[in-house]
């Protein structure tokens, strides 16, 4: 499946790290420079703009390096970008770790996943089937 993508500034295209990896990591913006401080969060350009395939949306979820040695996160995990959006990606980075954070064009900040989306059809009832779980809400299958 081929997402056409425009590239501003230098902005380069997304790249799979392996064979077998199911994101192609994201970059922030050539010239781009910030520092995240903890407990806040930041809208993180690219440079790159979308025309992803009707039927399709990206995902944009975190780097599990950047999870782990930081504690910076994409904020809306997994954040969604819709097959009809035209404008720049940008990924709401957050850190929840102790120290500043600072972010540069060429990191790599996230992962873009593509995925198959399926239209629902949405109708009303008043009655739903049982199940063992029942109305059991958070927590309720335990830990």
């Amino acid at each position: 499946m081929t997402v056409k993508l425009r590239l501003d500034g230098g902005a380069e295209c997304p790249i799979y790290s392996t064979e077998g990896a199911a994101g192609a990591d994201i970059k922030a913006a050539p010239g781009f420079s910030a520092v995240i401080e903890p407990g806040h969060y930041l809208a993180v350009p690219t440079g790159i703009y979308p025309e992803i395939p009707s039927g399709y949306e990206i995902q944009v979820r975190p780097r599990s390096g950047l999870a782990m040695k930081h504690g910076v996160t994409v904020l809306n995990s997994p954040g969604t970008i819709d097959s009809d959006y035209r404008g720049e990606i940008r990924v709401l980075l957050i850190n929840h770790g102790k120290a500043p954070f600072a972010v540069n064009g060429g990191d790599r900040i996230a992962q873009l996943v593509l995925s198959k989306v399926e239209i629902a059809s949405f109708a009303v009832s008043d009655t739903l089937s049982s199940t063992e779980r029942g109305t059991g809400g958070f927590g309720s299958t335990g830990v």
